[in-house]
């Protein structure tokens, strides 16, 4: 299981006065909405500010990241989904989402959640998109992440 391991993340923390953009694709609209259901719960319950913002799949996670960094978000939530099929055009989109949003949190010094489910099948998605029946919520995760690392941004840097 993938997340074995994974990080306890029950203290609440309070992130008021942050900025978040969750950017979300719409491919797979059942799995990416529990995903964002997830992110929205978190950033609600740590009093976040934040909006979504909807592109056409993960491979324009990048590009809207950038632009929502640079417009002065303090942190993105970035949530897609990415299945497996007969083509290597699979790897070509996870890798360029996964590089891509990697450069924009180096870029910017801005941090970016990663909610991109690369999976084999469908059913690993709805295992992990947070809906009843899910085993890991990976939209909360990606949002938990991004505000714990706005707030040790803000601490490190003194404001």
């Amino acid at each position: 299981m993938s997340g074995h391991g994974a990080p306890r993340t029950a203290d609440q923390i309070d992130a008021t006065g942050i900025e978040v953009v969750v950017i979300a694709g719409t491919w797979h609209e059942t799995i990416t909405d529990g995903l964002i259901a997830g992110a929205a719960r978190t950033l609600d319950a740590a009093g976040a500010t934040w909006r979504l913002v909807r592109v056409p799949g993960s491979f324009e996670l990048p590009v809207v990241a950038q632009a929502a960094l640079t417009s002065g978000a303090d942190a993105v939530v970035a949530l897609g989904v990415i299945i497996r099929g007969g083509t290597p055009h699979f790897d070509f989109v996870a890798s360029a989402a996964t590089d891509g949003l990697t450069r924009v949190a180096l870029d910017t010094g801005k941090p970016v959640g990663f909610g991109v489910l690369t999976l084999d099948d469908e059913q690993q998605g709805i295992d992990r998109a947070g809906l009843p029946g899910s085993t890991e919520d990976k939209g909360a995760e990606a949002a938990d992440a991004a505000l714990r690392t706005a707030l040790t941004l803000r601490e490190l840097r003194g404001a």
